[in-house]
């Protein structure tokens, strides 16, 4: 797999568009030459700041045209790009900062006052600002405008090992329980190169509609998907998610593909969608997080014309594990393990299940993680004799695809995103007053899940629901903090001493 360097993907991807519009973000129309010519001159103004092959550089961005180039530009420049999500508080900041050892971040005027604050006084060196910043912060000696790398002298790509980190990724998103999943140049240029394989047709000469988070691994890999593509056509870029503007830029640009998440499609599905002319759609793929039936059946009755097609990945398998075709969508299915992925059911033993029989879903490619970063127990448990084990349980049917009947035990899907039980309840037992906190998530129409948590008192005390409340909305991001919290005389446990998510499920149920 040599030449999977991903600074040379871009680079040949820009070179190939030329003078051709190729992404639009809010009114700005960029081509393939002025985009490369602004990631090169990026490249320069990183490496004049010391930026070395190797080092991690946080970026905390809302979606734009500056974080597509910030990541090509930290690739060309051989050091590794650690995204994350521009909602999470200071707290989890610090803790990737922290954890990844980044030597620079990157972030927005209105994000740097949380940044600076997550970065400490020695913990990164430079924190570059794409926008004017007013007034002084705690880290004003360290802030590099934007425009300063911009101008800069173009510098050449930095060659990288294909085997090199490309990408630390931060699955979670919270305080200490957030990995770092270490994902190489090789690991993202195969998934990227199949998913393109896999999708080619429905791909080329389109206008595609992009909302997901280029932070996420879903919308990170859309981005290297789109360089492999001989004629990408127009890429359409929105800062974040709205309903009203994605109906608005899909009819304007007579938009044909666009990748979703479920509780996106939810929120359009409450809009007008007959109002608006959506004749060119032909396609949404969707992933990240379960579709439900009566969702689909929606989307189908009201756009008959613009397919759903399913897929299923983690950060883990580099985000795509399998997907749906135009012509093999099938209900109830995230389609067929993508070329090069190899995808076993296996029992408690590890060992495989004939068709249609349920265990856990186990993955085998070269788009699979290096593993954890400074985690190897995990690693270890996690890629076990060759195998990714997904922790999800499923089954392949008879023609091959894959079907998934539940997820991981714990874990709870927001948005798409996910949350960790643990991450949120270790913050809610800083509360003073608490004593014990489990987390479950409930089912929800538009997000797909919510948080729920369970707090029981210290002794003595007593703890007011809205407070408990406010507390985590200061100290967790909107994606993590609870929507509800319940008290209880006391956390049930099993009869091994852990926590009885079981039965505080049963206390969701009504009735």
């Amino acid at each position: 797999m040599s030449g999977s360097h991903l600074g040379a993907l871009v680079e040949g991807s820009l070179e190939r568009r030329g003078d051709a519009a190729t992404l639009v973000c809010e009114g700005r129309r960029l081509t393939g030459t002025e985009r490369l010519d602004t990631v090169r001159r990026l490249t320069g103004g990183l490496v004049a700041l010391g930026l070395r092959p190797g080092d991690r550089v946080m970026v905390c961005l809302a979606n734009g045209p500056e974080v597509e180039a910030m990541y090509a530009a930290v690739w060309r420049a051989g050091a590794v790009v650690t995204p994350v999500v521009f909602l999470l508080s200071e707290a989890e900041l610090r803790h990737v900062l922290v954890d990844s050892g980044a030597v620079m971040a990157v972030t927005s005027p209105e994000l740097l006052p949380r940044v600076a604050a997550a970065a400490g006084v020695d913990t990164v060196r430079q924190i570059v600002v794409a926008g004017p910043v007013a007034g002084q912060t705690e880290a004003a000696g360290r802030v590099v405008p934007y425009g300063d790398l911009l101008a800069a002298e173009p510098h050449p790509l930095v060659p990288r090992d294909e085997r090199d980190l490309a990408t630390l990724m931060y699955t979670g998103g919270t305080t200490g329980r957030a990995k770092g999943v270490m994902l190489s140049h090789a690991n993202l240029w195969f998934c990227g190169h199949a998913a393109y394989e896999r999708s080619r047709d429905s791909l080329e000469r389109a206008s595609t509609l992009v909302s997901l988070p280029l932070s996420h691994a879903y919308g990170l890999i859309v981005t290297i998907v789109g360089a492999f593509l001989e004629d990408a056509g127009t890429a359409v870029l929105m800062r974040w998610f709205e309903p009203g503007a994605w109906l608005r830029l899909a009819v304007e640009h007579r938009v044909t593909n666009s990748p979703l998440v479920p509780s996106m499609i939810a929120l359009l599905l409450q809009q007008p969608l007959e109002e608006y002319d959506l004749s060119a759609l032909r396609h949404v793929t969707t992933g990240a997080a379960p579709l439900p039936a009566a969702m689909r059946a929606e989307w189908e009755r009201r756009l008959p014309d613009a397919q759903l097609l399913e897929g299923y990945g983690c950060t883990e398998s580099a985000a795509v594990i399998s997907s749906s075709v135009p012509g093999e969508s099938r209900p109830g299915a995230v389609g067929k393990p993508l070329p090069g992925y190899e995808v076993r059911v296996v029992d408690d033993l590890d060992q495989p299940v004939p068709p249609a029989v349920d265990g856990e879903v186990v993955v085998r490619s070269p788009g699979v993680m290096l593993g954890y970063w400074n985690d190897p127990v995990a690693t270890a448990a996690t890629l076990r004799n060759g195998w990714l084990h997904t922790g999800d349980i499923g089954h392949l049917d008879a023609d091959g695809f894959l079907v998934l009947v539940d997820r991981k035990k714990d874990l709870i899907i927001r948005s798409g995103m996910n949350v960790f039980p643990r991450d949120v309840e270790e913050v809610l037992l800083t509360h003073p007053d608490v004593g014990g906190a489990a987390v479950v998530g409930r089912p929800d129409p538009v997000r797909g899940e919510e948080i729920v948590a369970f707090v029981a008192p210290r002794h003595g005390a007593v703890l007011d629901p809205d407070e408990v409340v406010d507390f985590a909305r200061g100290r967790l991001s909107g994606i993590h903090r609870p929507h509800e919290v319940r008290v209880v005389d006391a956390i049930p446990l099993t009869s091994v001493g852990k926590t009885d998510r079981k039965a505080l499920r049963t206390r969701l149920v009504p009735g």
